[in-house]
């Protein structure tokens, strides 16, 4: 069974008890999700505004999968997006398909970017 990246844009909805990403539930009562640190850069910050120190150390305990970047293919992605119509994509999303597909990894978001990109970068989606 592999383990899914959860994105940023699954928990934010998650912690706002939105529907969309109520399947999230089940991925963890199966232990079956994993974060990165580019994913905790997106949520920790507005937590610790919150103060919301709980949701900060659940994230933390999540099983985090290191990021290396390959800047040849970050560049090879984005030129394709390109090619492809796909102006508006951020290197961030790049380096989060990057991670999936350098781990073997499904990826879990609820940003359009991915279903777009997923046309034409092979890489998994939940």
């Amino acid at each position: 069974m592999k383990s899914i990246l959860v994105d940023s844009s699954v928990w934010i909805e998650y912690f706002r008890g939105r529907k969309e990403a109520a399947a999230l539930d089940e991925l963890i009562d199966r232990n079956q999700i994993c974060i990165n640190n580019l994913i905790l850069s997106e949520l920790i910050p507005i937590l610790r505004i919150k103060k919301e120190n709980a949701l900060i150390k659940i994230l933390m305990a999540i099983q985090n999968t290191a990021i290396k970047i390959d800047w040849a293919e970050i560049i090879d992605f984005q030129e394709t997006n390109l090619r492809n119509g796909l102006n508006n994509i951020g290197i961030p999303d790049l380096i989060i398909v990057q991670n999936v597909r350098g781990n073997n990894l499904l990826l879990y978001s609820l940003d359009k970017h991915f279903e777009l990109m997923s046309k034409y970068i092979v890489f998994e989606r939940y």
